[in-house]
């Protein structure tokens, strides 16, 4: 077994020692496919979804209603985006063992990524009851979001960071999420502590030095934002850093630089999909902005029929409308935010669809909305808000 507080690649060591004395018992597998999941978060290495799919699969030639092996493949299936076969298999983890607390966790992301909202409320409030840990107050803290509690998803957070977690990156994970709620409710300072916490914990975390480019550009120092992004897209060229480098190089006025970083958008793109990642959401959206709306249809329909959740919905809407069929999408605006969701992102599309069909009202809310929590939520979209929102005055 590692040592308590051994790094990552000394549990993967450990376990491969385990797996490799022990070929016929399911428990090493499903430690050695959790490691190197836990690889993933900390590196963005999509390899290691290859590796332990591998891995899971050995365990389950071994022992195929393994609780411990069908809940490790229902978070890889998550990762991937794959949320019914995830959802599948979380319930056969539970169905096997009742008792074990991490299903819930596969169930619950499951359930709310396919827009099963109350289904979902019901699993997490048991997830809570049985082990109110980091795992469960993070997912706590995402539900009450998406239902625009802003103030009970900053609650939950601090109950995780708490609450910490096995690996140094579990608790800077949740340290981001706390500075991205902050950020987006306008609180600058405060989110940049938070992302200067994870950082503490987790040196080099990259979700954390985007949160601080973030804040870089929304303090009006773009340079510096465009700097902390280029260094951290060096280092996990994920596509939605690649996207925020460039709309920041954009915003800057660095038009040329900006779309040579959309050009490796579509590369990285393959290269997730190569590891079987789906991203027809995220794709949709840049594909909208950035591409070909016809296109960025096609993927959001697609992502609605495999999952229709409020993020599909905005999707769908976007494309639409950039599209030139705004009143097509505003049915898909108000699915989007029909949790409540005060996201400024999601509230600019809504606000901007209503604004192109001709509804001017809705654009004033909607527009108002996205700003009102943070004027500079986005150095590229936040002034196309103003002015879009001055228009209509």
């Amino acid at each position: 077994q590692p040592r308590p507080g051994a790094s990552t690649d000394a549990r993967i060591a450990a376990y491969q020692a385990i797996v490799r004395a022990k070929p016929l018992v399911a428990g090493g597998y499903t430690l050695l496919a959790a490691a190197e999941l836990q690889k993933v978060r900390e590196t963005g290495d999509a390899g290691y979804y290859v590796r332990a799919g591998g891995t899971i699969d050995r365990g389950l030639a071994i022992a195929p209603a393994d609780p411990g092996l069908l809940t490790e493949r229902g978070a890889l299936e998550l990762s991937r985006h794959d949320f019914a076969d995830a959802l599948r298999d979380g319930q056969r983890a539970h169905r096997a063992d009742p008792t074990l607390a991490r299903p819930y966790g596969v169930l619950v992301d499951a359930l709310v990524e396919l827009g099963r909202y109350p289904a979902a409320g019901r699993t997490l409030q048991e997830m809570v009851d049985r082990r109110p840990d980091l795992a469960s107050y993070s997912r706590v803290s995402y539900f009450r979001e998406l239902h625009g509690d802003i103030a009970g998803a900053r609650e939950a957070l601090n109950l995780a960071i708490s609450a910490g977690g096995e690996a140094s990156e579990n608790v800077a994970y949740v340290q981001t999420l706390l500075g991205n709620l902050d950020f987006t409710s306008g609180r600058i300072a405060p989110a940049r502590r938070a992302y200067r916490q994870a950082l503490f914990r987790f040196p080099g975390y990259v979700p954390a030095r985007v949160g601080l480019a973030r804040v870089e550009a929304a303090s009006g120092h773009s340079g510096a934002a465009i700097r902390r992004l280029r260094a951290a897209v060096a280092v996990l060229p994920l596509p939605e850093y690649v996207i925020a480098l460039g709309d920041t190089e954009l915003a800057a006025g660095r038009a040329r630089a900006a779309r040579s970083d959309y050009a490796l958008v579509g590369a990285e793109q393959r290269l997730l999909a190569a590891s079987g990642v789906n991203t027809d959401v995220d794709l949709a959206i840049f594909q909208a902005d950035h591409g070909s709306p016809a296109r960025g249809v096609a993927l959001a329909r697609r992502a609605w029929a495999a999952a229709p959740s409020v993020r599909s919905a905005d999707a769908v809407e976007w494309a639409l409308t950039r599209s030139g069929r705004a009143r097509d999408a505003l049915p898909w605006a108000r699915r989007a935010l029909a949790l409540g969701s005060r996201d400024a992102l999601v509230l600019y599309h809504a606000g901007m669809t209503a604004r192109a069909a001709g509804r001017a009202d809705l654009a004033r809310t909607w527009l108002r909305g996205a700003l009102a929590r943070n004027p500079r939520f986005s150095p590229l979209y936040a002034p196309r808000a103003t002015r879009a929102l001055k228009g209509l005055s």
